[in-house]
């Protein structure tokens, strides 16, 4: 420790070439998370898939991720984090080759859920050898270049896929990680470290087992709750997670060497801005993901033009990271989480308020600019909250919870975001139809398919030229009123979360002071908290 109590400065051999690998292992993962939005209107049309299913399509890599990334964290800490990044890149050739050659949609979804599993191993790892390799200021630096830089690649993603939709078949979009994954993988060889303050506890695998059960059972079945006819299994689903959270806190108090230490967890610097984290890059995703769905089907963008109407969110994460990073310095993780989730606020406000039919494209442009700002501000402080709460040989935890912040969160938000969307379409669409003078007449069989998803309402469309119109109309209306719902909750969620930072995140003075212990304790060799 420095005389100020501050952590002194540490940054590893060739700093700038080892944060450029990790920052490029971490793109691989970032673009191959993003890119399907995009493409999903192409995909409902090559299956005739159900909203609901679309909605899987987009959620599966980070169901993947998301259930996957406590227990392989905990292996990286015990087994070595280089070679579980190796791995993983190494795993995503073969799931992006699958995903590209789907057959299904059902096979789609589980080639997406392996590629999650893949980034699983390399995405929180890239973090985790950060918190390892760096200290003091370095870090935070080094942190806002990885989480700005590693959140403009992920929206770069829809332009990138849109390019390839011009000229490809849908897979193609899949594909595109392919030469920056080879690169990464020579790259990852040849200059990360091998072996930085590993653990040598056991690892818990009964723990890391029911944290994949909790975090899958819980995505799903927020994404099954608004399928006509899928209660049962929701509700069946939200039981399994309500179990395995039970079984899995109860292990961990218990268990000698726990996967994830709550004494760690129950500290205000981690839970606060884990939660927040959540919240603040879920509503990322959530934003991508209805608002290529928005674009092109009710505005008739192209997949290119839907890519490209984004690019103010990464431009303006890219341009904000590094002074968020000051920022944090100067006045805190709190005033600066706060900002960032103020500008979230206001682009979903203004997709409430401002996005409609036939809608200017700058007001478009500027619900994204916002958010970018928003991502770009509230990136650095949430992660470096969680990688300067534990201890080094425990980075993995801390890492694993920083990228639940991103895949969890963006698979909550996603799934909520979509079921409201779902929800509100299937209300739109079955009200349309019983206002219908012929409404007797419509077979169940085309309303059903109506209700299924836009593309299929599309697809009904062609199938009845005389009537094309009137259901692209009643589609459209009934997908606005869908994303309304969505909107509506993304807001309410932004809010909750600004006022949980204010309530219990501490002060600037407050943080350094309680960061400064905690970095005492790994000195001294101690983990409690």
């Amino acid at each position: 420790m420095t005389p100020s109590g501050a952590v002194p400065d540490a940054a590893p051999p060739r700093p700038a070439l080892v944060l450029g690998t990790l920052i490029l292992v971490a793109a691989v993962a970032n673009l191959n998370l993003s890119v399907a939005n995009v493409a999903l209107p192409a995909i409902g049309r090559a299956f005739d898939s159900s909203q609901t299913m679309l909605n899987l399509v987009a959620v599966g890599y980070s169901l993947g991720l998301a259930a996957s990334v406590l227990y392989l964290g905990a292996f990286g800490d015990r087994y070595g984090r280089k070679l579980l990044l190796i791995l993983g890149v190494s795993l995503s050739v073969p799931a992006c080759l699958l995903a590209s050659h789907s057959t299904s949609d059902v096979m789609l979804v589980c080639a997406r859920v392996l590629g999650g599993l893949a980034a699983g191993m390399a995405y929180p790892t890239t973090l985790a050898l950060i918190a390892a390799l760096w200290r003091g200021a370095p870090r935070i630096h080094a942190i806002a270049l990885w989480s700005g830089i590693g959140g403009a690649i992920s929206a770069m993603g829809p332009l990138l896929a849109g390019a390839a939709l011009q000229r490809w078949w849908w897979g193609s979009v899949f594909l595109l990680t392919l030469p920056l994954a080879l690169v990464a993988l020579i790259l990852a060889v040849r200059c990360v470290p091998a072996h930085v303050n590993e653990s040598t506890e056991p690892v818990d695998h009964l723990g890391g087992v029911l944290s994949v059960v909790l975090v899958a059972s819980l995505v799903l079945a927020v994404n099954f709750a608004p399928s006509p006819g899928s209660g049962p299994a929701a509700a069946g689903l939200a039981v399994v997670a309500a179990a395995a959270t039970i079984a899995f806190v109860l292990r961990q108090r218990r268990a000698a060497h726990p996967l994830y230490d709550l004494t760690i967890a129950a500290r205000r610097t981690f839970w606060v801005a884990a939660v927040a984290g959540t919240i603040v890059f879920g509503s990322l995703m959530g934003a991508v993901f209805i608002g290529q769905q928005f674009m092109q089907n009710v505005l008739g963008y192209t997949a290119l033009q839907g890519g490209a109407a984004i690019l103010p969110s990464p431009l303006l994460m890219t341009l904000v990271a590094p002074y968020s990073a000051k920022l944090v310095e100067r006045r805190g993780s709190r005033f600066t989480l706060l900002l960032g989730y103020l500008f979230c606020l206001l682009a979903f406000l203004t997709m409430l308020l401002l996005w409609h039919e036939d809608v200017a494209y700058w007001r478009v442009g500027l619900s994204y600019a916002l958010i970018g700002v928003g991502i770009g501000l509230a990136g650095t402080p949430a992660s470096r909250s969680l990688t300067g709460s534990v201890p080094v040989r425990r980075v993995g935890m801390a890492s694993g919870t920083a990228d639940l912040q991103r895949d969890l969160g963006g698979a909550i938000m996603q799934s909520l975001l979509g079921a409201l969307l779902t929800a509100g379409y299937v209300r739109s669409i079955s009200t349309q139809v019983r206002e219908l003078p012929q409404s007797p007449e419509i077979a169940q069989a085309v309303v059903s398919e109506l209700q299924k998803s836009f593309a299929s309402a599309a697809d009904t469309a062609q199938r009845y030229p005389h009537h094309a119109a009137e259901i692209i109309e009643g589609a459209r209306n009934a997908f606005l009123a869908g994303d309304r719902w969505a909107y509506t909750a993304a807001i309410v969620a932004i809010g909750l979360g600004m006022a949980l930072v204010a309530r219990y995140y501490p002060r600037h003075a407050e943080e350094n002071r309680l960061l400064a212990s905690y970095q005492t304790e790994v000195l001294a060799g101690r983990s409690a908290g």
